[in-house]
């Protein structure tokens, strides 16, 4: 009698600790959890063996399935190379995610984005389309340039933000050197 009732309390047990395969195949197919999680990241993107795009970011969670997608949750800092390893352009940001399938990277929160020459760029918001090599955003947006600051509603660049153009204009302010 003993032994059937460790029998039956192990019965018990063991099928109300039993996971429904396809529940669990459904849930982690939404992304709902990450596939992959890294803690003070460094990735380097390149292109024919050419380090492109340098990313640090203090947490990296990657969530897979039918849209797999890359979260930046505590902010992101990337440096654009051109061919000769020299950095052309820097943009961080409080948050990010990047749209494998897209090709593309939201930034938000505190976006700024400085080129090689000094000129800086403050936003809410920006997406850069990777498979474009463009930079744009349609929110509120502050350029800042050795001679003038420039505001506007949205506006679209190379990604060296050496060629940028201001949507809507709301002020150009001259600075005294």
């Amino acid at each position: 009698m003993k032994h059937f009732r460790l029998f039956v309390i192990l019965l018990l047990l063991g099928t109300s600790c039993v996971n429904d395969l396809e529940k669990v195949k459904i849930i982690s197919s939404k992304g709902h959890f990450p596939t992959e999680s890294l803690k003070d990241a460094v990735v380097y993107y390149s292109d024919s063996a050419i380090v492109k795009v340098k990313l640090k970011a203090p947490k990296m969670d990657h969530f897979a399935g039918e849209n797999p997608y890359i979260e930046l949750p505590e902010g992101i800092d990337l440096i654009f190379f051109d061919t000769n390893n020299e950095t052309i352009s820097h943009l961080t940001a409080n948050y990010a995610i990047s749209y494998e399938k897209k090709g593309t990277m939201e930034a938000k929160g505190n976006v700024v984005l400085i080129n090689e020459i000094g000129e800086k760029l403050n936003t809410e918001y920006l997406i850069w389309n990777q498979k474009e090599a463009k930079i744009f955003s349609d929110k509120f947006v502050k350029i800042t340039t050795k001679d003038e600051i420039i505001m506007g509603e949205g506006f679209e660049s190379n990604e060296s933000f050496t060629n940028f153009k201001i949507h809507h204009i709301k002020g150009t302010i001259l600075v005294e050197n």
